[in-house]
Formats: C-alpha cells, sequence, structure tokens
C-alpha cells in the first residue's frame, strides 16, 4: 500500500481543495500509480473474458459503458457496477481494475456504466442516470448472455451511494430488486463530524477536506445532501437485499461504512461487513500488488456467488 501511495506522490497529483474539476479530471490518478508499481514488479491481473464497450440510452441521453464478458457460454450472473470519483472526476476507465477482477473472480457478466457528474450537472443527475441504469440492465443483460434474474449491485464510494439509493428506490417502486449489494467504503451520509472523518483531515488519497471539495460541487445548496436519496443511512433500511460492505482503516468514509452496517443488521439485513487494516481509501482493485485488495475482492465474488447461489 505504502509502495502505491509513494508512486502516486511522485506523479505530483493535485490536492483536491485547491483544484478545480476541470483539473482534477486530467490529473494523475491512483489508478496510474498501480500501473506503475505493476509494471515496475512484472505483475499482472488475470482476465480470460472479454469486454465490450457500448452505450447505455437514457431519457437524458447515452450513457457510456463497459460490459465484461467471462469465459464460457452463459448465462452469467450479472453484477452492475457503479464507479467512484465524488460525484465529480474519474470513469469507467480509471475504475477498470475491480468490474474486471469481479468478472473473473465470481464469474459474473459485470456492467459499469458512466454517469453525469457535478458541477455541470449536480444532485441528483448521477442518482437519476444510474438509476435508469439499473432498469435498463433488468431489461437488457440477456442480449449479453447476463441472467436477468440474477441481478447484484456493487458501488465503490460514490458509487456505493448510488447503489444503495438504487436499492431504496427498487424497493418502493415495486421494482426487482438486486439480489446482493456489494458496497465498497460506500457514503451514506452527508455528515463531516464523524471520527473517521477527524482521523482523516489530511489522509491520502481521500481526506476529509477532499470529501467537502466534492460536497461544494454536487449540491446546489448544502440542505440537498439531507435528501434520503443521497443520505440513505438515513432511510428505512428494512427489507433491502443482503449486503456485503468492505472498509478501509485510513479512509473519512470509515465511519459511516460502519454505521451502514449496523443499521442494515438491526433492519434485519444479512450483512458481512469487513475493516481492512492498514489501507486507504480506493485500495479495492488493487489486487495485483496488495494483499489486502486481492483479500478484499476474493471475499466480495465468495458472497456475490452465494447470493446468485441463492436465487432460483
Amino acid at each position: 500500500m505504502k509502495m502505491v501511495l509513494d508512486t502516486y506522490a511522485s506523479l505530483n497529483p493535485v490536492a483536491l481543495d485547491q483544484s478545480t474539476p476541470t483539473d482534477a479530471r486530467k490529473a494523475p490518478s491512483l489508478a496510474d500509480a498501480v500501473k506503475a508499481v505493476m509494471k515496475k514488479e512484472g505483475k499482472t491481473a488475470p482476465f480470460t473474458g472479454r469486454t465490450q464497450d457500448i452505450k447505455v440510452p437514457t431519457t437524458n441521453g447515452d450513457l457510456a459503458a463497459r460490459v465484461y464478458i467471462p469465459a464460457g457460454d452463459g448465462p452469467f450472473p450479472t453484477i452492475y457496477y457503479i464507479h467512484g470519483g465524488g460525484w465529480v472526476i474519474a470513469d469507467i476507465d480509471i475504475y477498470d481494475s475491480s468490474p474486471r477482477a469481479l468478472c473473473e473472480m465470481a464469474k459474473a457478466l459485470v456492467v459499469s456504466i458512466e454517469y453525469r457528474k457535478a458541477p455541470e450537472h449536480k444532485f441528483p443527475a448521477s442518482h437519476d442516470d444510474t438509476w435508469a441504469s439499473y432498469q435498463w440492465i433488468l431489461a437488457n443483460a440477456g442480449q449479453y448472455h447476463g441472467d436477468p434474474k440474477k441481478i447484484a449491485i456493487a458501488g465503490e464510494s460514490a458509487g456505493g451511494n448510488m447503489a444503495t439509493s438504487i436499492c431504496i428506490m427498487a424497493k418502493e417502486k415495486g421494482v426487482p430488486m438486486p439480489v446482493h449489494q456489494l458496497l465498497v467504503y460506500p457514503v451514506t451520509n452527508h455528515a463531516t463530524d464523524t471520527e473517521s472523518y477527524r482521523e482523516s483531515e489530511e489522509a491520502k488519497p481521500l481526506s476529509a477536506k477532499g470529501m467537502k471539495w466534492f460536497f461544494g460541487y454536487e449540491f446546489d445548496k448544502p440542505e440537498d445532501g439531507d435528501n434520503p436519496r443521497f443520505s440513505v443511512l438515513r432511510s428505512d433500511l428494512k427489507g433491502l437485499p443482503p449486503a456485503t460492505i468492505i472498509a478501509a482503516e485510513i479512509d473519512p468514509l470509515r465511519s459511516e461504512g460502519k454505521a451502514y452496517a449496523e443499521k442494515l443488521q438491526s433492519a434485519g439485513v444479512p450483512v458481512t461487513y469487513k475493516l481492512y487494516p492498514g489501507v486507504t481509501h480506493e485500495f479495492f482493485g488493487m489486487g495485483a500488488v496488495v494483499d489486502e485488495a486481492e483479500d478484499a475482492e476474493m471475499l466480495a465474488a465468495t458472497e456475490l456467488k452465494k447470493a446468485f447461489g441463492r436465487t432460483p
């Protein structure tokens, strides 16, 4: 983990709280650092499947998407993956390693979809896009050899926030819910006064200052963050799909991920929660170079396969 962070620092990344969204989008990413470490160490991430870039139509325009298809004939269980980036930065290219690993380890079709970002498109634009994409996947997974009756949802960071929101909306609207929700250090509340926020004021690569920077661009007004569609920790969680929640020790989001796991459990929702010590936000997807990341990816794949196995 330290090697990745040191390599990242050598790429001269920008400090979010001292940057603009335009500059932050052009800056080196942690994915760039991981690729550099992999090259230096001579390591690769095995992938026996194939990918296909597609467009997903919505009422707000077509969204770029990438489908990860396992080797074999299918039909495959399906994972809808939503990338992170604080609703402001990053894309499906930067977050390529996580869906690739899930496809390989879970032997599942994975669909990773782009969404509109702030400040050009503030809340709830990204939530609207990811909700529309979920409905499209329900209707269209079959054309990529996906099993529409075995669809799970996965999200990292901001993506985890939207994944939880989709589960809640599906329940409320009577739409088929995912069979499982994989949440990797999810944002679950618009609050910056938690223990992990206080510990992570200057943390790398994501600091408390960075999260506040994201919120400043995502919301038209601060009160928008109180919307239960965003602050899912404040929602009724009864009847939601079983969850796997993965957390990192060095992360301002650690406390709210734990709080969400506890509230799910209190609501009678089965939860597998694991906190990985000594790693930072964004460690998931680094399985080729960080042992804890490989373990987290295997845990996620194992829990997803269990969920698919329970689905008739």
